[in-house]
């Protein structure tokens, strides 16, 4: 009976697995059937050997050689049909490309980057470089370091060490890595971490240490025993057990700066520095004032100006003419924040100060506009007199992976289009030690020779490391550090920049670079007076330099330490204007056209203003000026050229002052009597500066291509501490509500901005924003969006107008069922859509008028002068611009380069 019931069973177990072996057959079939389908589709999409695909040149380097082109295509013989339908949203978009990629790419940062790239120079060349990163042509694998080691090689093993919970044996990095830890990975971790030591343990454990394990810790080599995850052949220690190898380095220690130059015959030794200015912006006043408090005959000043800036190029140049060891670079860049332009810039500068024969100088040292003395300069050079050949850079100070990782080392970035793009990851060299920290430097001669030398003149470090840092992000803040690290130049690496920096990291460190670089960043706040004490601290420290300095933010704290430098508490004469800052907005020599068309349009209405009783004087706009006085902005300066009578040429200059925008407040709202008691402003700008929180449009001209930001501040905060949760309403001149920007204000944040989010073009006329708590309206604000009468500074015909000024189509409706009893009634905002269509059909003297009423409701011209003895316009006499304390035109001594002092070889301060 029990024999009969097996043979049932085994007769069933035979069906089963004969099924289980028939549909096992099935799927492998299917899969088969798949697989030829696709290999045939793979064949159909491979380009022939006589189809044309457009590139660029493909090297590691795009010199123009196309030697990898048979290597992209073994290793990706994929090329996807711009025509296929594709749903996934991280998919290359075919359609605006011009060419065809040389490789299948599917990375996410890689396909976002070249959809979000405007032009095709910017799309082929992110295409190829994600192409030469993917099979690792961009990158030396390896590259040695010459800076003088231990005498054994990286790996060399140490032998088994017994170690203990709450005393490692190397503390230095401890890092887990389940996949790939192995003697070498964990080798080449540390060694790139820079320390000397490296152990595995427990399998996928890595430590790093700077000290060598104690011999009464050695072990039997038994002990060690747990495989390598990424090495099946070797063993990562054990329980409590790690085996421990030599990276091949020794522990580095920077060195210390000696104090004071040498005393010989007498007087102290001092170096020659030359200083490396490299300047961005229009703040030629401070610019000024910087060089002459740098300034002595003995010592060099080279000037990179941003190839966009000819503005400040073109007025620095006339420098040259009377100082001879001034000298401006023509070989020019144009530069951002982070990018790869900034290393490049540096290293053709030093290349260039190497050539220049009559320039025997000692240091090299980077400074921007920003920068300003903590010491004289005399004392800086007995300083690095007494350090010759030594180099000073700042380290980061943090554990090296975490930096690699902070900084985005391990990632392959491209510069265009003025911008930073990620396109992904990638494996940095093995055999060097990675190192980075500030980008303000002082280097010795010596070095600068070295690191500057051009390939084929460039050894296989300084070669390999130029490939590396021509794609990562901010690469002057470590290509020198990894430079001096690597090389025979490491003994000779101070781990000092001269410079004390104003650090606010809750502020500087918001992202405010997403526009021009695919990664957060931080950046230093300006100093002001509440920052005296950082500058004092500086006293008996070996600092030099301190930055950031904007006087257009601040200038009592530049005035604070020029005196402080000179022993002063206040000048020991009359100063002219020494409280009044000007800084050009726009010159008509500019070759970049003015960013905002508002501003002309405020200037041709202060010139019909100007002329408004006799229309045949014939004014042409020659530079706007924005004015500055106790660092409150007062006026927009405008500069008009006219021909005299007897024809000869003379300038007229106006002040035009912003009215206050009609701000009204309801105190009696329920819940919000705070909100307007401690409320210190409340005004409508643009260009929001959210490290210095401030609008740096200071005129507040909008029009229809502005950005509009509501930007808040208050005194004082109650003590209950309650967050309010604000509305800001956006409402058009046709009284529709055009947007919504809600934010919230508490004790933590009594400074701020929220966004208005306006469509462009933006539709000009008086706009209101009602800031709204529970429901009730606290504030209202008018503001006018000016109607433009050119585009990018130049005159556009009617149809142009139409468009310009007709403003962006309207899509506020959602609003409705929540603010909509916040707005006109229905039959008002018909009535003032009718209006505002009018206005935006206006040409000629009709626009000129509709202009000249907006702006007359904002804005007064305040001031006028002349550069000529006097003159008289329309029944008033205008004073001699060169005696007033507004004019651009007026003395200012602090900015002035006048005479050198023979006695000093330095300029005088005022």
């Amino acid at each position: 009976m029990v024999k009969g019931n097996s043979s049932r069973k085994n007769g069933w177990m035979r069906i089963r697995y004969r099924t289980f072996f028939v549909v096992g057959i099935l799927i492998l079939s299917f899969q088969i059937l798949l697989a030829v389908k696709f290999l045939s589709i793979n064949n159909i999409n491979k380009p022939s050997d006589d189809q044309q695909v457009n590139e660029l040149p493909l090297s590691g380097d795009l010199d123009g050689s196309n030697k990898n082109i048979k290597a992209y295509e073994s290793f990706h013989n994929l090329h996807p049909n711009p025509n296929s339908n594709n749903n996934n949203t991280h998919s290359l978009k075919y359609e605006d490309l011009d060419f065809t990629p040389v490789c299948h790419i599917n990375a996410k940062e890689a396909v976002s980057a070249i959809n979000r790239a405007k032009t095709q120079y910017c799309k082929y060349l992110l295409a190829n470089i994600t192409c030469l990163s993917e099979i690792n042509d961009l990158y030396p694998k390896k590259l040695k370091s010459t800076c003088s080691s231990v005498g054994v090689s990286a790996g060399a093993d140490l032998g088994c060490y017994k170690d203990e919970r709450n005393f490692r044996l190397l503390s230095g990095y401890y890092k887990i890595d389940k996949k790939e830890n192995s003697p070498q990975h964990c080798t080449k971790l540390c060694l790139q971490s820079g320390f000397p030591y490296a152990g595995v343990q427990y399998g996928s454990e890595c430590f790093c240490g700077a000290d060598e394990p104690p011999q009464t810790s050695k072990v039997p080599d038994s002990s060690c025993n747990f495989k390598c995850p990424g090495d099946v052949r070797s063993t990562c220690g054990g329980y409590y057990t790690m085996n421990v190898y030599h990276t091949g380095i020794k522990k580095f220690v920077p060195q210390n700066a000696l104090t004071d130059g040498n005393v010989t015959n007498g007087t102290k030794e001092t170096a020659k520095i030359a200083f490396l200015l490299t300047l961005n912006g229009r703040a030629l006043r401070q610019v000024k004032r910087l060089l002459k408090i740098l300034y002595h005959k003995d010592h060099y000043y080279y000037i990179h100006v941003d190839i966009r800036q000819d503005y400040l190029y073109r007025e620095l140049l006339k420098l040259e003419n009377s100082l001879p060891n001034i000298r401006l670079t023509r070989n020019r860049f144009a530069t951002i924040w982070g990018g790869a332009s900034l290393l490049q810039m540096l290293t053709s500068c030093m290349r260039e100060l190497l050539n220049i024969d009559d320039w025997k100088w000692d240091f090299v040292i980077n400074l921007s506009e920003s920068d300003f003395p903590v010491k004289p300069v005399t004392a800086l050079a007995r300083f690095l007199a007494a350090n010759r050949n030594r180099n000073f850079v700042k380290s980061h100070g943090r554990e090296t992976q975490r930096f690699i990782q902070k900084q985005g080392l391990d990632k392959t970035f491209v510069e265009c289009e003025h911008r930073m793009w990620r396109i992904g990851d990638r494996i940095l060299p093995s055999g060097i030690q990675l190192d980075g920290g500030s980008d303000w430097v002082a280097l010795s001669r010596n070095f600068v020779r070295y690191v500057s030398r051009t390939r084929p003149d460039a050894d296989e470090l300084i070669a390999g490391l130029l490939r590396i840092f021509k794609h990562t992000l901010l690469p002057a803040e470590s290509f020198f550090h990894t430079a001096l690290r690597n090389s025979i130049f490491c003994d000779t690496y101070i781990d000092n920049n001269l410079h004390v920096t104003n650090w606010k990291r809750k502020l500087g460190c918001k992202c405010q670079y997403k526009h021009v670089v695919d990664w957060c960043g931080c950046s230093p706040n300006d100093f002001r007076p509440d920052d005296w004490f950082k500058i004092q601290n500086t006293l008996s420290k070996r600092v030099y330099f301190a930055r950031k300095f904007e006087p257009i933010i601040n200038q009592a704290v530049v005035l604070k330490l020029e005196l402080w430098l000179y022993g002063l508490d206040k000048p020991n004469r009359n100063v002219s204007n020494l409280l009044g800052y000007w800084e050009s907005v726009w010159h008509r020599n500019d070759l970049d056209a003015l960013r905002n068309d508002g501003l002309l349009t405020l200037s041709n209405s202060a010139r019909r203003n100007l002329i408004h009783c006799d229309t045949s004087v014939e004014l042409k706009l020659v530079e706007i000026t924005s004015y500055l006085y106790n660092d409150s902005y007062l006026y927009t300066l405008f500069k008009f050229e006219y021909n005299t009578s007897n024809n000869a040429s003379s300038e007229i200059e106006v002040a035009v002052e912003p009215k206050r925008q009609r701000l009204s407040l309801v105190r009696d709202c329920e819940g919000c009597e705070s909100l307007t008691d401690d409320l210190d402003s409340l005004v409508i700008g643009s260009d929001y500066d959210q490290k210095e929180r401030i609008c740096r449009n200071f005129a507040g001209v909008l029009s229809a291509y502005s950005e509009p930001v509501l930007a808040y501040s208050f005194k004082r905060w109650p003590d209950n501490n309650e967050v309010y949760n604000l509305s800001a309403l956006w409402i058009g001149p046709d009284g529709e509500l055009y947007g919504v920007g809600a934010f919230s204000v508490d004790g933590a944040s009594l400074v701020g901005h929220s966004k208005s989010g306006l469509q462009q073009p933006i539709l000009p006329g008086i706009w209101t924003v009602k800031v709204l708590h529970k429901n009730a309206k606290v504030a209202q604000l008018e503001f006018p969006i000016l109607p433009m009468e050119s585009y990018n500074g130049q005159p556009v015909d009617s149809r142009q107008l139409a468009y310009l000024n007709g403003g962006s189509k309207y899509s506020g409706e959602k609003f409705y069922n929540e603010f909509g009893k916040f707005l006109p009634s229905a039959e008002r905002r018909r009535s003032r859509r009718s209006a505002s269509l009018r206005n935006t059909r206006k040409i000629g003297e009709e626009l000129w008028k509709w202009s000249d009423e907006l702006v007359s409701g904002f804005y007064e011209i305040s001031k006028r002068c002349v550069d000529s003895e006097s003159m008289e316009m329309c029944g008033e006499i205008w004073e001699n611009c060169r005696r007033t304390n507004w004019s651009s035109l007026a003395d200012d001594p602090k900015s002035a380069i006048r005479s050198i002092n023979e006695a000093t070889g330095s300029f005088d301060i005022w």
